[in-house]
């Protein structure tokens, strides 16, 4: 596997803004709350850049009854020829899945679920090329991690399983890890020895920038959270067009790039 960094792995993403409930939704973070409109030109500006890496955004409404619902990721699992419906592990996102069925249902033949009692985080699952890695977490359960394997086993992909559970401040596997195309990971400092990681080449993210370990590969384009200098050199180094994007208002509640968006 060879890391080509002008290849585009998406072309579309889904994405929904903050809404009015935004502040109300779970938390681990004691940042303070967010503030909405701050929240929606940050949400504003990841959605242009997206399309400035050349993907076809489709906007959703805001979902004033599901705080977090603008964090769609968790929702689903999406790849060429697959799409999973999670069932989030916290009992209050359950209802934003019903949305996303609706959105997906027409673009995939074959729609699958995560059914009780499993529960899955799409937050938790870090695709790197034909193979998944899935986070058991506070938020994904070893049933969920086995009905998504299965799914993945049927389209052609392979998966294991990665327990986060110890690991600090990673609410979900891709706290902490993201691919950066063919053999490459990015990842934090505090996971770099994890064994499942050994067979790729791991750029680091040094504990004091542990929030960037959650950057975004759109092919040549590498969207970071802002203020994390080291990550962005070192990314930089590689050849990489890295592009800053400030997350204050979504990191407050728990939220990284990779969450505020499905692509396919």
């Amino acid at each position: 596997m060879t890391t080509t960094l002008l290849a585009q792995p998406f072309t579309r993403a889904i994405v929904a803004p903050p809404g009015p409930s935004f502040a109300h939704g779970l938390t681990t973070r004691a940042l303070g709350a967010p503030a909405l409109d701050l929240a929606l030109a940050q949400h504003a500006r990841y959605c242009e850049a997206l399309g400035r890496a050349g993907l076809e955004v489709t906007v959703l409404p805001a979902d004033p009854e599901h705080p977090d619902a603008t964090f769609v990721e968790d929702t689903a699992v999406v790849a060429a020829g697959l799409a999973v419906l999670c069932r989030p592990g916290a009992a209050s996102r359950r209802g934003e899945v019903a949305r996303m069925r609706d959105v997906l249902g027409p673009r995939f033949a074959g729609l699958a679920s995560i059914e009780p009692p499993g529960t899955l985080d799409g937050g938790d699952v870090c695709q790197v090329g034909r193979h998944f890695f899935v986070g058991l977490s506070a938020r994904t359960d070893a049933e969920g991690a086995r009905q998504l394997a299965r799914a993945l086993e049927r389209a052609g992909y392979t998966a294991s399983t990665i327990d986060v559970r110890d690991w600090p401040d990673a609410l979900h596997l891709k706290s902490a890890v993201a691919w950066l195309g063919g053999a490459r990971l990015l990842v934090r400092e505090a996971q770099a020895l994890e064994p499942a990681f050994a067979p790729f080449e791991r750029v680091i993210v040094p504990t004091r920038e542990a929030y960037a370990a959650n950057c975004l590969w759109l092919g040549r384009t590498v969207l970071v959270a802002a203020d994390h200098p080291v990550t962005e050199a070192r990314l930089r180094a590689l050849g990489y067009a890295v592009e800053p994007l400030a997350m204050t208002e979504m990191e407050k509640m728990d939220g990284g790039l990779s969450c505020l968006s499905l692509r396919y």
